[in-house]
């Protein structure tokens, strides 16, 4: 049984693993971000459907339904685009850093969505996770543009995570992600068509490092991970998920390091901030579980 129970808790690591290569992928895919975006998004649409197909799901929802995930494509849309191209303006550790922000925006963004009020401890936390941008920020003027679009990819992968809290109470996680996806393109598709560009045989026209990158990213990154998120919260609980995918950027910013030691080292103040968003989001979630399995009978926590 304990070995069952490891099994799963190294499969979790691996997918947050795999969450952290994506930045990685951005880096070496060589289109630009709404062009990456738009292909992983599509391919992942693919992919996803044919699981649907297999598993035999029912892709039927209401109309009100559709609309949701539309908007919640479109984030989510906005949230990759807006990372990537952090990494473009700057590289991945600042983008990774920014990333880590998430929390601070989830202080604010859920007592909207849950109606509750805002907690005392999560404005302090959100001052600290302040105080660890403005050292990244200080100390790295010179990726400025890239520090901003990291903020507002947090800020749009937060807004995410909220929405979707909701949808999944009522819907398979799968069937969320594939409409979410499918919306995702056309909104994509008809951005591209509206800044003058065209789906020529030039859009199509891939290296082939960049055709096995995206396949990478579409299939492993993008649909395995997520189905493989949720399918591990069957045996391990979604507070250590979560808490888990709070190492993402840990992981992704040591890959970075290891493999792009020139472009990736980054100043003491950087890792200084970046050290401080990563315990304050660290403390945050173990501080939310502490509080929520105080409420708990005592026969009910373990």
């Amino acid at each position: 049984m304990q070995n069952v129970k490891l099994k799963h808790y190294l499969h979790l690591h691996f997918l947050v693993i795999i969450a952290g290569f994506t930045a990685i992928l951005g880096k070496e895919i060589t289109i630009g971000a709404l062009d990456l975006v738009w292909y992983r998004m599509g391919m992942a649409a693919i992919l996803m459907f044919i699981y649907i197909k297999i598993r035999k799901f029912n892709l039927k929802i209401s109309k009100k339904s559709f609309l949701q995930f539309a908007i919640a494509g479109v984030i989510i849309a906005l949230h990759w685009i807006t990372f990537f191209e952090a990494i473009n303006q700057a590289n991945v550790s600042i983008a990774l850093a920014m990333f880590s922000s998430g929390a601070f925006f989830a202080s604010f963004i859920e007592p909207i969505f849950f109606k509750r009020r805002i907690l005392g401890y999560e404005i302090v936390f959100g001052i600290v996770v302040i105080l660890g941008v403005l050292l990244i920020t200080s100390s790295e003027m010179g990726y400025i543009n890239g520090i901003v679009l990291g903020l507002f990819s947090a800020l749009f992968s937060t807004l995410f995570a909220v929405i979707n809290g909701r949808f999944i109470e009522q819907h398979s996680a799968t069937i969320i992600s594939f409409y979410e996806f499918i919306c995702g393109v056309v909104f994509l598709t008809i951005f591209i068509l509206l800044t003058g560009k065209t789906f020529n045989a030039a859009f199509f026209t891939l290296s082939n490092e960049d055709w096995v990158y995206l396949f990478i990213l579409a299939s492993v990154c993008t649909a395995y991970a997520f189905i493989g998120s949720v399918d591990v919260m069957r045996y391990i609980s979604p507070f250590t998920v979560i808490l888990s995918y709070n190492l993402e950027p840990i992981y992704g910013i040591a890959i970075a390091l290891f493999l792009y030691p020139e472009t990736e080292k980054m100043s003491s103040q950087f890792y200084l901030g970046a050290i401080l968003i990563l315990i304050t989001v660290l403390f945050d979630a173990v501080f939310k579980n502490y509080k929520s399995r105080k409420k708990l009978p005592a026969k009910n926590r373990d």
